[in-house]
């Protein structure tokens, strides 16, 4: 499943407990160094992001689902904490309200072959096009 779109935009999703980051944060602060992921697959996703890539912002816990969009404005690189793990910079674009959660992403029944569904504890990793597509039908006021 892959998250290359037409024209080379590509869609990745992001996990993050909302008491370590949250949309709010996000939203506040304009841009973050998305930073702190440490699996081999969830790197990969990183290293992969480009400048103009669209990140859905997805909270992890409580209600989980996706909150809001941000888009790569710096591209996977080395932490330079450690050149081991990635990092990437994401601005804010827009809120999910509400929030479409992961219950909805399931009960649609178009992305069992996702890791989210798939993969659960992955924390980064590309998106398909037609999930993007599908979040724009299902909540039109975020323009990502």
């Amino acid at each position: 499943m892959t998250g290359i779109a037409n024209g080379g935009k590509r869609y990745f999703l992001a996990k993050t407990d909302p008491e370590t980051y949250s949309i709010d944060q996000l939203e506040r602060e304009k841009e973050t160094v998305w930073d702190g992921v440490r699996n081999p697959q969830a790197l990969k996703a990183i290293r992969e992001m480009k400048p103009g890539d669209c990140v859905f912002i997805y909270h992890s816990m409580g209600n989980p689902g996706v909150v809001g969009v941000a888009e790569v404005y710096t591209p996977g690189r080395p932490d330079p904490k450690d050149p081991k793990l990635a990092v990437a910079g994401f601005r804010f674009r827009c809120r999910i309200e509400p929030p479409l959660t992961l219950k909805e992403i399931k009960a649609s029944g178009k992305f069992e072959d996702w890791a989210l569904i798939r993969q659960s504890r992955l924390s980064t990793m590309a998106a398909p096009e037609a999930f993007a597509q599908w979040l724009r039908r299902e909540r039109p006021h975020c323009r990502f």
